[in-house]
């Protein structure tokens, strides 16, 4: 029997799970052309459970019918509609003994497949770097956002709280988790050279989290203390891999210490290698800064952790729970074949190609 910390219960909120190993969120683009998750979707995530995760993350789901849907294809929570297909989807991942967690978020300005308007919205009007992700169905640059207003920003705010409604009391999810991460709109909001903004969203580190701390605030007023409300951050950026905070340190400490004072249950933090120092000339990781900093903080690491030893290594740095993203796709099973002893698959990128869907063979014959 496997006595790695990985495999002992553990709690986020008031929400308790069999072990420390969850399923990241990662985007799939499976659904059906108007955003509601099919028997596919429903198929693909009842099997993490099956294979021993103790919570799903799902994809990114979109939270409004206006500017916030990222990828064609992509599932959102706006409707009955899509709210009843994703509890085909949670129902079939309480079944198999899991628990499932909708991570909800907005593009801003990199939506590149919206099925209900055109145009993209952002904190200023800056053009993404990079290029649209082909495995997206992307071709060529972002175009260049519109700036949202104040009326609009507040419309948004109220949207994240919508889909949270839809998530938790009509979709069976366990839990809400906002993406805050990897270069979508509130991340656009976060970053220094995406907000140019004057206002009380914009200015120093602390202004530029303003949006993200009041999403949480509303979020958690609309589902009450009871649901587990997360966030989702990271330096990186999906068109940007190699961003760090310019403050370094004192950015963390200022970015934690906000965060413990909003109230969520959990802290989820990507990095590309969660063990790695997060700035340069510091040693310390994003999640060591993290406990510094917050440490009454559950904290979830994400970050080339598929290697059991590394996972372990990022536990005893100050993470609560591990999450999995390649090493989840290439074994569906990985708390069930690492609590057994035997060997994990190495992930296949070619998964994700031509376009990022779920393919036939990532499902249970």
């Amino acid at each position: 029997m496997n006595t790695s910390p990985l495999f002992t219960p553990g709690r986020i909120g008031t929400l308790a799970l069999k072990n420390r190993l969850t399923v990241a969120p990662m985007t799939r683009v499976s659904a059906s052309e108007d955003g509601v998750a099919g028997e596919r979707m429903k198929a693909y995530y009842r099997d993490f459970a099956r294979g021993g995760f103790g919570l799903v993350i799902s994809e990114g789901i979109y939270i409004d019918r206006a500017w916030s849907q990222t990828y064609a294809f992509q599932a959102g929570l706006t409707s009955p509609e899509q709210a009843a297909g994703w509890r085909d989807v949670t129902d079939a991942v309480h079944k198999e003994g899991g628990q499932m967690f909708a991570q909800i978020q907005h593009a801003g300005a990199l939506s590149q497949g919206n099925y209900f308007i055109d145009g993209t919205v952002a904190p200023s009007a800056v053009r993404p770097v990079g290029q649209q992700m082909v495995f997206y169905r992307g071709e060529g640059e972002y175009p260049v956002p519109r700036e949202l207003n104040e009326d609009e920003i507040q419309s948004i705010i109220n949207s994240f709280a919508d889909a949270a409604s839809y998530a938790v009391f009509e979709a069976g999810f366990d839990g809400v988790e906002i993406h805050g991460a990897n270069g979508y709109l509130l991340d656009q909001f976060f970053t220094d050279y995406t907000n140019l903004r004057t206002d009380r969203w914009g200015g120093d580190i602390a202004g530029r989290l303003q949006l993200s701390l009041e999403v949480i605030t509303t979020v958690i007023k609309r589902l009450g203390p009871d649901v587990p409300v997360g966030i989702r951050l990271s330096q990186a950026k999906v068109n940007d891999f190699l961003h760090t905070w310019a403050g370094g340190e004192e950015d963390a400490r200022v970015v934690f210490t906000l965060l413990v004072q909003s109230g969520i249950d959990y802290l989820h933090l990507t990095e590309y290698e969660a063990w790695q120092p997060a700035f340069p000339g510091n040693s310390l990781s994003l999640v060591e800064l993290a406990r510094k900093y917050a440490p009454e903080l559950t904290i979830m690491a994400n970050g080339s952790l598929h290697d059991e030893s590394r996972a372990v290594q990022v536990m005893e740095m100050g993470a609560d729970f591990i999450a999995l993203g390649r090493g989840a796709l290439a074994n569906h099973d990985w708390p069930a074949r690492v609590a057994a002893g035997e060997p994990v698959r190495e992930f296949d990128g070619a998964i994700l190609g031509p376009v990022a869907d779920i393919k036939d063979a990532e499902l249970p014959a």
